[in-house]
């Protein structure tokens, strides 16, 4: 029966890194389309989004198929409930890369002389750089890395507040590009809940290896600010 039980959660396992493949892609398509002002490229993140709904069904089932057949306790049962929380993020992640590749139409229209552009490159980069880091915690049982990702967090929330002020004041001094800013911020926005969600991740990671629910904890000091 254990031989059977640790060879389903190897498979789940793959499953769910298969996952996790596909929704980091995603999201460096989706913010790379925007960057280079790509219609294909941000079209082939939604056409290939059905891909990751799928897969994440698939984890889902397969969790469920565990619960049930195996009926885990403790450490066992806090990894397949971790798996299936960790899937629902990802699949989340997927969304938003959706939702920023949608935006790309429209700030592909606007050319940099006739603009003051907002620059995404270092949001990006804390944002994707979480969510590899919270993946490869999970992946390596790694609690030091995922408390990592938890303390980047407000970075790219700060990033995010500043680009919601740097709109306001652009909007008002350029009303007519204001679609380009209103989308600028959607994207904003979209990458600082992929932080989130990676953040979700690391929690989760914590919780598998240590027992300990911090999640709360973090909410209530970010709230408090």
């Amino acid at each position: 029966m254990k031989a059977h039980f640790v060879k389903a959660l190897e498979n789940l396992q793959n499953m769910l890194g298969a996952v996790a493949a596909g929704v980091e892609h995603s999201v460096h398509d989706a913010v790379g389309a925007v960057e280079s002002n790509s219609i294909e490229s941000a079209l082939k993140v939604i056409r290939d989004d059905h891909a990751i709904d799928d897969a994440e069904i698939r984890v889902e089932e397969e969790c469920l198929k565990i619960l049930a057949l195996y009926q885990p306790v403790a450490s066992d049962l806090r990894q397949v409930i971790t798996i299936l929380k960790v899937n629902n993020e990802l699949e989340r992640a997927g969304d938003l890369a959706v939702n920023i590749a949608e935006r790309v139409e429209d700030i592909a229209r606007y050319r940099e002389e006739e603009i003051e552009k907002l620059d995404f490159r270092d949001m990006v980069s804390k944002a994707c750089g979480m969510l590899n880091k919270a993946l490869d915690s999970l992946a390596y049982h790694d609690e030091k890395l995922a408390a990592e990702v938890i303390a980047g967090d407000e970075a790219v929330d700060k990033i995010h507040r500043e680009n919601y002020c740097r709109v306001r004041e652009s909007m008002l001094k350029y009303p007519m590009q204001a679609q380009y800013y209103l989308n600028g911020l959607t994207v904003s926005r979209c990458l600082e809940r992929i932080a989130d969600i990676a953040t979700n991740i690391a929690e989760d990671v914590i919780y598998l290896e240590s027992g300990r629910i911090v999640r709360h904890r973090h909410e209530g000091e970010k709230n408090g600010q």
